[in-house]
């Protein structure tokens, strides 16, 4: 496995729609490399998801970690749980929108306040090439809709309502997460 270059903002490839996998090619070599390789490059850079344009593949698909609400960190004894998801279609389910945080791999250090629907269907095939249907909720249908995004260009800050919580990352954590965390 290695560890690919994660592409930034500015760079044309996070701006294009993404070509679909054909199912016949999912199982293949140079796909299943790919989800490795973009595996071990979330997880290198402590990411919770990695779309293939945001390390210079023009595909149709991501892969995520499987996590509870704000349970991204991994200790020794948990190791996260990976999906790669092939050709995603995401469908909100209900009405319900929420604000929360959140941040990318190709816009290194900056956070910001982003809607997205709390609940989500998903449908897509896995890395075998299998039709797959899933449900999430809070954090986790954020981490599938922002991942999902970048595969139609579309990067976190276009989503957002106003700048005004546009913030690096020691600003969010000096003001923005203590202030979350004592519930205010």
């Amino acid at each position: 496995m290695s560890i690919l270059k994660v592409s930034r903002m500015g760079h044309p490839v996070l701006r294009k729609k993404t070509v679909p996998v054909p199912q016949s090619e999912i199982g293949s070599a140079s796909i299943q490399r790919l989800i490795d390789d973009m595996t071990q490059t979330m997880l290198e850079y402590h990411g919770v998801g990695l779309a293939a344009p945001q390390v210079h593949e023009d595909r149709r698909l991501f892969v995520a970690m499987v996590v509870t609400d704000h349970d991204e960190e991994e200790t020794e004894a948990h190791q996260p749980k990976v999906i790669a998801l092939v050709n995603p279609e995401i469908t909100p389910v209900g009405k319900v929108v929420e604000e929360d945080w959140e941040g990318c791999l190709s816009i290194p250090d900056i956070r910001g306040l982003v809607p997205r629907a709390r609940d989500i269907r998903v449908k897509g095939f896995d890395r075998e090439g299998k039709r797959i249907e899933l449900e999430a909720s809070g954090f986790m249908a954020r981490v599938l809709q922002h991942e999902n995004d970048h595969l139609d260009g579309i990067l976190f800050l276009d989503r957002m309502k106003s700048f005004d919580s546009l913030s690096f990352i020691e600003e969010y954590a000096r003001y923005h997460a203590r202030r979350e965390d004592e519930g205010q």
